[in-house]
């Protein structure tokens, strides 16, 4: 019998030392100083495994791959210039309308989206819902001028990791994605003081909006915006009778009895702005 080596005693480990048929192991990504060991089958041993990178080969954390989603394209670009100066942050790309958002996370493999909240058509705390109910593993980051306790507790409700005013610094973005991304939660300083006891929910009562559906929603942002029925319908492709269906149901559903009171409670929340 000839004699044992510890790379014949252990033929997966051997087939490592050796490298596959076609040598794939003898190429530049092994340290030059395993090289050898590699080609003469020689196991390692360094009581100083941290120094060998063989043993310990160097390990970079993946780039966060970020999406920017904002109606205005010099905030993009603005945005994506800002983040990309961070080592650990990639920006694959940029939407200007909810539904280019939604379409982007089902193709781009998204860790982080920062999302405007007024955004043509699909809103951004629609866009949010949307995307995490596919996608939950996914971060997102609302950067936004409205600093009011109703948009920063729906944004939160949608599942929203963070809430960044406009009005922060680039540096206070950059420190939210960093909190996010390693599974904290970040608001503004200048709204944390809408908490109580690290709670929003707990200090304002249910938005009366939530018991709408994203199309009754859409429909009354075009009400208040001063769309007729007509008008309306022809925009979102619906028949004037179903738009006026979806009105009625929106005044049962927040206990108004008529267009101008409709208009008004709307007007109260801030409703037109999300």
């Amino acid at each position: 019998m000839g004699r044992t080596t510890a790379a014949t005693a252990n033929p997966q480990r051997a087939w490592l030392l050796h490298g596959s048929p076609r040598g794939s192991l003898t190429g530049s990504r092994i340290p030059a100083q395993c090289r050898s060991n590699c080609m003469n089958a020689v196991p390692v041993v360094d009581t100083k495994a941290k120094n060998n990178p063989c043993v310990n080969p160097p390990f970079t954390m993946p780039p966060v791959r970020t999406l920017v989603v904002d109606d205005h394209s010099i905030v993009c670009e603005g945005l994506a210039v800002l983040l990309e100066r961070e080592n650990n942050i990639t920006v694959v790309g940029s939407a200007m309308t909810g539904e280019e958002a939604v379409l982007a996370a089902r193709q781009l493999r998204l860790d982080m989206i920062i999302m405007d909240l007024v955004l043509p058509g699909l809103n951004g705390i629609d866009a949010t819902r949307r995307i995490l109910s596919e996608f939950p593993r996914t971060h997102i980051i609302v950067l936004s001028a409205c600093h009011a306790p109703e948009h920063v507790r729906r944004s939160l409700r949608a599942g929203a990791r963070g809430y960044v005013l406009k009005t922060a610094v680039g540096a206070e973005l950059l420190r939210a994605v960093n909190v996010v991304t390693t599974g904290g939660r970040y608001v503004s300083p200048a709204i944390a003081g809408l908490f109580v006891d690290g709670v929003l929910t707990a200090a304002f009562p249910q938005s009366p909006f939530e018991r709408l559906s994203t199309r009754e929603t859409e429909v009354l942002r075009r009400i208040v915006a001063g769309s007729t029925s007509a008008e309306i319908a022809q925009h979102l492709s619906l028949s004037r009778k179903t738009v006026d269906t979806y009105r009625s149901r929106m005044m049962v559903k927040l206990g108004v009895a008529n267009r101008s009171e409709l208009i008004r409670i709307a007007l109260e929340y801030d409703t037109p702005q999300v």
